[in-house]
C-alpha cells in the first residue's frame, strides 16, 4: 500500500536520497557531525563545485544505512539536501520556498516501513540532544530562533505532527494556514458546524441587507472566509454587531413599525446564538407557548384556541405594547443567565451587545437604545419568548392553575370560565406586566364573549381576532346537514383588505406581454401561501378574493386576444382552458368563478 511519507520519523529500509530530501523540513544538526556530513553524501565525498543533480543521482544511502539516523527536525521548511549537499547552497534553480514550503519536484509517494517510529523525546539513532544546533538558518532553512515559535502555534520540534503529507496540505487538518488559528487557545469552544448550520438558516430565510449593504448573494462570493472570520471572532470574543438597520412599515391599524435589519453576518453570528439557546428553552417552555419554535406555528395556536373558545365562555384578548420597544434589558439578561451552562457564558456576552447595538434611522443618524430588543432580528424571537416565558407563562400557571392560554410572542389569549374570573385575571395581568415594565394595550386588550347557538347572552365584545383569524360568530353547517350558528375563525377583515391591495397592485390584466403560464408562475406562490394559510378554517371566506383575481385574468385575455372580447366567447375560452389546465392556477383548485364582468 502506498502512502505518503511522515515527519519526524525515522526512515527505515530502502529509500533513496532524494526522497529522504524532498519530504524532510529544516534539521537540528550536532556542531561535531555538521563539518563531516556537509562533505559526505553516502558513502562518497561530494566536492564544493559539484551539481546538485549529480549528488542526488550518486548517492545511495539505502545500500549502506539499515536504518538512517535522523539527529531531528523541525517545521521551518528547509530539506535535508541543506547538510547532505554542499551544493544546495547555490539554491539550484526550479527549487523555490513557497508559502512556507519548498516546491520545485514532484512529490513521491514511499511505503512507510514497519517500525519506522521512534519513542517520544529520544532523538533518532540513540543520540541525545545536547549540544545540538538550534537554528535553522545553519541548515539552510528560513532565518528562525529555536526560541520563536511557530505562527500557527508553539510546537515541539522533532514531535509528529501529522502522518500523511500530500501537495495539498488542507485536505487534512495537521497542518493548517498561517493566516488561520484552530480551537485551541480559544475561550469559547464554538462547533464550526454550529455556524454552518446557522448560515443555512440564515439562507433559506433569505432577507434584505443591512446596514453595509451586503446581500447573501454578496456574502457567499467568500462564503468560506466570511463563516471563519465570524466562527474566530466569537470564539475569541472579539465580535462586536454593527449598527442595525432601522425600517419603517405601515401597521394594519395605522401607523407604522420599525423593524431592525441586521447585516447577513451578523445574521449567522445571532443564529448561532440562538440555536444554542434552543437546547434549553425548549425544554423548559410552556406546551401552550407557540411563537418562534420548531415544530410549532401560529394556525396550531389557532386550532388550540378554537377548541377551547367552545369550551370556556370568556376570552380575554391580550396585546403587549411595544413590547420589543420595552422590554427591560435586565430581566431579558438575567432570563438568559438562568438557561446556559458554564461552557455557553458566550452567549450571555454577545446578548448584551446585540441589545446595545445602535439603530441606524432612515437618516443616517444612529439612535443609542436603553431598553427594547430589535424586531426581526434573529435572536429576538427567542429572547421574547424567554421574557415571556417567566413573565407570563409561569406567572398564569402559578396564580391561576385552571386557567388555559395560547401565546405567540407577545399576542396572547385567555380562556376564563365566567366573566368574574376573567376580570380578575386581567387585572393580575396588568399588575403583572407593570412589575417586568411592560404594559397592556388598553384599546387591543379586552375580554370576549364568545356568542353561538348555545350562548346566547350579550355583551360589548363578541369577537376578536388572534393571528390574522377573527373570532366571532359564524354560519356553520352540521354533520346531519343542518345550519347553525357557532363560534368560528376565518380570516380576518384586514387582512382581506392587505391581500386585496396586493391583487390590485400587481395589475395582471396589463402583463399583455406575457402568457398563461408566466402569469401562473408570478401569482402562484402568493396566492398559494394565502391559501395555505387563511384557508385552514373556514376558507370560503376566501373565495371573493380568489375570484377577484380571475377577474383580473379575464380582463388580462380581453385586452392580448381581441377576439375574446365578446362575453361568449370568452365564457367559451374560459370553459376550454380551466377544463384542460385546471390546476395551471392555484386557485383554480377552489373556484373558477368570476367576481363580476368587465
Amino acid at each position: 500500500m502506498k502512502v505518503l511519507w511522515p515527519f519526524g520519523v525515522a526512515l527505515r529500509g530502502e529509500a533513496s536520497n532524494h526522497l529522504m530530501l524532498r519530504w524532510l523540513k529544516t534539521v537540528v544538526v550536532s556542531d561535531e557531525e555538521k563539518a563531516h556530513k556537509m562533505r559526505q553524501v553516502g558513502t562518497r565525498k561530494a566536492s564544493e563545485s559539484e551539481p546538485l543533480s549529480k549528488c542526488r543521482k550518486q548517492s545511495r544511502w539505502h545500500q549502506n544505512l539499515g536504518a538512517w539516523g535522523c539527529p531531528g527536525m523541525s517545521l521551518a521548511g528547509a530539506r535535508l539536501l541543506a547538510r547532505r549537499c554542499p551544493a544546495w547552497r547555490r539554491r539550484e534553480s526550479g527549487l523555490r520556498l513557497s508559502r512556507g514550503t519548498w516546491e520545485g519536484g514532484r512529490r513521491y509517494r514511499v511505503p512507510v516501513p514497519v517500525g519506522a517510529g521512534r519513542a517520544r523525546g529520544s532523538a533518532p539513532g540513540g543520540r541525545n540532544r545536547k549540544a545540538l544546533s538550534t537554528v535553522a538558518a545553519s541548515a539552510g532553512g528560513p532565518a528562525r530562533s529555536s526560541g520563536e515559535a511557530l505562527v500557527i502555534g508553539a510546537e515541539r520540534r522533532g514531535r509528529l505532527i501529522y502522518w500523511f503529507v500530500r501537495t495539498s496540505n488542507r485536505v487534512s487538518p495537521g497542518r493548517r494556514r498561517v493566516s488561520r488559528s484552530g480551537p485551541e487557545g480559544k475561550p469559547f469552544q464554538i462547533p464550526k458546524q454550529l455556524v454552518w448550520e446557522a448560515y443555512r438558516r440564515v439562507k433559506a430565510n433569505k432577507g434584505a441587507a443591512g446596514v453595509d449593504g451586503e446581500s447573501i448573494a454578496d456574502f457567499e462570493s467568500d462564503l468560506r472566509g466570511n463563516l471563519y472570520k465570524i466562527w474566530n471572532r466569537m470564539s475569541s470574543g472579539t465580535y462586536f454587531p454593527p449598527p442595525v438597520m432601522a425600517v419603517e412599515i405601515p401597521k394594519s391599524g395605522g401607523g407604522t413599525r420599525t423593524l431592525g435589519v441586521p447585516t447577513v453576518a451578523d445574521r449567522v453570528a445571532q443564529t448561532v446564538a440562538a440555536m444554542a439557546l434552543e437546547a434549553r428553552t425548549e425544554s423548559i417552555f410552556h406546551e401552550d407557548s407557540y411563537g418562534y419554535r420548531p415544530r410549532r406555528g401560529a394556525l396550531d395556536a389557532v386550532a388550540k384556541c378554537r377548541l377551547r373558545c367552545w369550551k370556556k365562555d370568556w376570552v380575554i384578548d391580550l396585546d403587549v405594547q411595544k413590547f420589543f420597544d420595552s422590554v427591560p434589558w435586565d430581566l431579558m439578561v438575567k432570563a438568559v443567565e438562568a438557561n446556559i451552562t458554564t461552557s455557553q457564558k458566550w452567549v450571555l456576552l454577545y446578548v448584551r451587545r446585540w441589545l446595545a447595538a445602535p439603530l441606524r434611522q432612515p437618516g443616517g443618524t444612529l439612535a443609542v437604545r436603553d431598553r427594547g430588543t430589535p424586531q426581526g432580528s434573529a435572536v429576538s424571537p427567542v429572547l421574547a419568548n424567554l421574557f415571556m416565558h417567566y413573565a407570563f407563562d409561569l406567572f398564569l400557571a402559578r396564580e391561576f392553575p385552571g386557567v388555559e392560554f395560547e401565546r405567540y410572542a407577545d399576542d396572547a389569549v385567555v380562556h376564563c370560565a365566567s366573566e368574574q374570573e376573567a376580570r380578575e385575571v386581567l387585572a393580575a395581568l396588568a399588575s403583572r406586566m407593570e412589575e417586568v415594565g411592560l404594559r397592556l394595550h388598553p384599546a387591543k386588550t379586552k375580554i370576549v364573549y364568545c356568542k353561538d347557538d348555545r350562548r346566547r347572552g350579550s355583551h360589548e365584545h363578541t369577537s376578536f381576532t388572534f393571528l390574522g383569524y377573527a373570532f366571532r360568530p359564524r354560519g356553520a353547517r352540521r354533520a346531519d346537514g343542518k345550519m347553525f350558528t357557532g363560534f368560528q375563525p376565518a380570516v380576518s377583515p384586514d387582512a382581506l383588505k392587505k391581500m386585496g391591495q396586493q391583487v390590485r397592485q400587481w395589475r395582471i390584466h396589463t402583463w399583455t406581454g406575457h402568457d398563461l403560464n408566466e402569469l401562473a408562475a408570478l401569482v402562484n406562490p402568493v396566492v398559494a401561501g394565502w391559501m395555505n394559510y387563511y384557508g385552514r378554517f373556514y376558507r370560503s371566506q376566501l373565495y371573493p378574493l380568489l375570484r377577484r383575481v380571475n377577474t383580473y385574468l379575464m380582463r388580462w385575455a380581453g385586452k392580448k386576444y381581441k377576439r375574446l372580447r365578446a362575453y361568449k366567447r370568452f365564457t367559451r375560452w374560459w370553459s376550454g382552458v380551466t377544463e384542460r389546465e385546471p390546476r395551471l392556477f392555484a386557485h383554480w383548485a377552489w373556484t373558477r368563478e368570476l367576481a363580476g364582468l368587465r
